[in-house]
């Protein structure tokens, strides 16, 4: 019998990966998407992946903006991208911070990245077999949170935060930017 978990994944952080990082995206005005990822992702999609968005928002944990702000910008990204033909999959995130939330945003939670809470509920959610999938991130915590979650290949780009040596020694690979690693699947 045919394990449940068949489908192929990518998943993305968004700041950094998807979008410019400008700093706690939280409005239409404020995001721009990195030139070549709408181009990245409808091959990715032609190559037979899923496509999830797994991203930290800790800019509600902190009051920055609201849920609802984040809601908006996050309908607004998906509609313009099923517009180019780009349809995801999934999109999770975490309005958490630990240490820096404010009210019930305040809280040790098990979806903040590095901890892979938001990967094993898009695994489980959307039967993603994690041999088969890939994680793209622009920083540590992404690739620990791949890591842990059994995602075969976690891949940090250079359109977003600094590489580091931990970076570098984590990665699977890193590449400039989305699209150099959809041309190389």
């Amino acid at each position: 019998m045919p394990s449940k978990q068949s489908n192929k994944a990518i998943f993305l952080d968004r700041d950094g990966v998807i979008n410019v990082d400008v700093g706690y995206v939280a409005a239409v005005d404020d995001f721009k998407f990195i030139d070549g990822v709408i181009e990245a992702l409808i091959k990715a999609k032609q190559k037979g992946y899923l496509l999830v968005v797994i991203t930290n928002q800790s800019g509600i944990a902190r009051g920055y903006f609201s849920k609802e702000h984040f809601l908006t910008l996050t309908q607004w990204m998906d509609w313009s991208l099923a517009d180019r033909g780009v349809d995801l999959d999934g999109i999770y995130y975490c309005p958490h911070h630990e240490t820096k939330g404010i009210g019930d945003y305040k809280l040790a939670c098990n979806c903040r990245k590095p901890k892979p809470g938001m990967l094993l509920d898009a695994i489980g959610e959307l039967g993603i077999d994690v041999t088969q999938s890939i994680l793209i991130g622009d920083k540590i915590s992404d690739l620990q949170a791949g890591i842990t979650a059994g995602v075969k290949s976690n891949y940090l780009v250079r359109t977003g935060k600094e590489i580091t040596e931990e970076g570098r020694a984590l990665a699977t690979a890193v590449f400039d930017d989305l699209a150099s690693i959809i041309d190389m699947l």
